[in-house]
């Protein structure tokens, strides 16, 4: 396993060497910085490794791999996509053991990946990006983290959306004196049994968090600004002799995959283009309730105004009961400040609790990667997006050479599974390291026009989407409303997209830089990346 990097002690004072040389000595380089270990970060090593390229680092500021999958570690946590969709298609997994897995299965499955696909060499843990700057004379990123420096050629931030938690700025919640978490942030050391507890928000997470912990709970209060639309979970165990056929034919395990992967591709024309046709599943979503529920006041606050699909779609078998539940109860309002261990309402209604839960999402709209990154001119991502997230085909942005995004601005899926985009954007990555090293060129970025024109035509379609025209306001949208967040087509249509790179759209840098300046950069990098096994030369390896 390669050693972790390490900075070389300065040069003696009698030595004299350039400024740049000298911090070549003390700066490994490699060619590619990878930052975060989830599904996009994880799947870029094993692309980079089959590409060829194996002087790569993965920088993850926890502790192991696995991204959201890591962090969500809270009761009831499970993925909402159908398990065998929910995969790497290079890296089929027989095993899963139910139709939608939960939460500790999926990043088991990470942990086998990074296993099968020799990625261990390549990650730097307890390494935080805490700066990525591009330095236009060197024609390379400067990466600072809590563990040392990098140089690279390129930058893959795979960091996701859904990385750091968003907690409402409440007057008076930091004087509250019981116990606060995020959904994201589950503290498995506080035991919640016959506690008054709060959970506010009524997203993904809640859904899974309420049923699970209002068995044991004293007493649970939800608040609710804005109810979700539910549909029943087909959740079920997949038995042995499934298992036994996945693993001994694997064509029936990608049988399964196009099965399932088809069907969700049919549903995505509703969103995209006629949200009228979702009105049976709207139908499908009241009965739900109605059968769920019984008391009519509660089954009213439970009614969404808007329609269905606007915001997530959630699937829940166990939700509306542990809603109707004797010691729930639902407020028809957000929480709008804390007194002691008095929440208070928006409705002004008051509730002791002993501790808040915080179901309130993440910052997708204004990830906080974007203050951390600069480009040519020194301006900072965030300031680059301050009127709304935007990126050539959701992976690369004008002013930021070499930077490529997996999980990028409007790369989003409302209805299917996030991996498939993913390997998309890996594609496109991948394609684009592969053509500048062919025509001679050390750096990419997107002309103004090309940029425009593909957010231009991306907008006008968004304008007819169920996202835009439904009714709600989502996650999905910024503060002026705009959806940053959502592809508005099909996966397969993004496949299309992100084939492979145009360079019509690209402007090319050279690097200007004498060679013999950063040989000793490239030397580091040999000893930091290069050591890692060779890549990988199977085309699938069944994890």
């Amino acid at each position: 396993m390669a050693s972790t990097p390490k900075r070389a002690k300065p040069s003696a004072p009698h030595q004299p060497r350039t400024a740049q040389a000298t911090q070549a000595t003390r700066t490994p380089h490699v060619r590619v910085v990878v930052i975060g270990s989830g599904f996009g970060g994880l799947g870029a090593g094993v692309r980079l490794r089959r590409a060829g390229i194996t002087d790569f680092v993965i920088l993850e500021r926890a502790a192991s791999v696995g991204g959201t999958w890591r962090d969500n570690s809270y009761p009831g946590c499970a993925c909402d996509v159908p398990s065998h969709l929910y995969s790497f298609s290079f890296a089929p997994n027989p095993e899963w053991p139910r139709s939608f897995s939960g939460q500790g299965d999926i990043r088991a499955y990470l942990e086998r990946v990074t296993d099968v696909f020799g990625l261990r060499p390549h990650l730097r843990f307890d390494t935080e990006v805490t700066q990525a700057r591009w330095e236009p004379e060197a024609t390379r990123w400067r990466i600072t983290t809590t563990a040392g420096e990098w140089t690279a050629d390129a930058v893959v931030s795979a960091a996701g959306p859904l990385a750091d938690p968003q907690i409402p700025d409440l007057p008076g919640l930091a004087d509250f004196p019981g116990k606060v978490f995020h959904s994201s942030r589950w503290d498995h050391d506080y035991d919640l049994t016959g506690k008054r507890v709060a959970v506010v928000g009524t997203g993904a997470s809640a859904a899974q968090i309420v049923p699970s912990i209002q068995p044991t709970v004293g007493r649970l209060t939800v608040f609710q600004r804005t109810p979700a639309w539910v549909l029943p979970r087909r959740d079920r165990e997949i038995s042995a002799a499934e298992k036994w056929l996945h693993t001994r034919l694997p064509a029936t395990a990608k049988l399964r995959r196009a099965t399932l992967f088809a069907l969700r591709e049919l549903q995505v024309d509703a969103f995209v283009r006629r949200p009228g046709a979702l009105r049976l599943v709207q139908q499908l979503a009241e009965r739900h309730l109605a059968s769920s529920v019984a008391d009519p006041q509660l089954r009213a606050r439970l009614t969404p105004d808007y329609r269905i699909g606007c915001k997530r779609i959630l699937l829940s078998n166990t939700y509306y009961p542990a809603l109707a539940a004797a010691n729930t109860e639902v407020i028809a309002a957000g929480l709008r400040e804390v007194r002691g261990s008095t929440l208070v309402a928006a409705d002004g209604s008051e509730h002791e609790v002993d501790a808040i839960v915080f179901g309130t999402g993440f910052h997708v709209t204004d990830m906080p990667i974007g203050a951390r990154v600069f480009g040519a001119d020194g301006t900072s991502l965030a300031e680059e997006w301050k009127g709304g997230m935007e990126a050539l085909r959701g992976s690369t942005v004008r002013g930021f050479p070499n930077l490529f995004f997996v999980i990028g601005p409007n790369t989003g899926l409302g209805n299917n599974s996030m991996v498939l985009m993913i390997e998309s954007q890996l594609n496109y990555l991948i394609d684009a390291l592969t053509t500048l090293a062919s025509v001679g060129a050390t750096a990419m970025q997107p002309t103004a026009r090309a940029q425009r024109q593909w957010n231009l035509a991306l907008q006008h379609r968004m304008s007819r989407t169920v996202w835009s025209t439904g009714g709600c306001t989502s996650w999905y949208l910024d503060g002026e409303g705009k959806n940053t967040v959502l592809w508005p087509g099909s996966t397969t249509s993004f496949r299309r997209a992100t084939r492979r790179v145009d360079l019509a759209e690209y402007e090319l840098i050279k690097r200007t830089v004498p060679a013999s300046a950063l040989a000793m950069a490239a030397s580091a990098a040999s000893s930091t990346a290069s050591s890692a096994a060779p890549p990988a030369a199977e085309e699938e390896a069944a994890v």
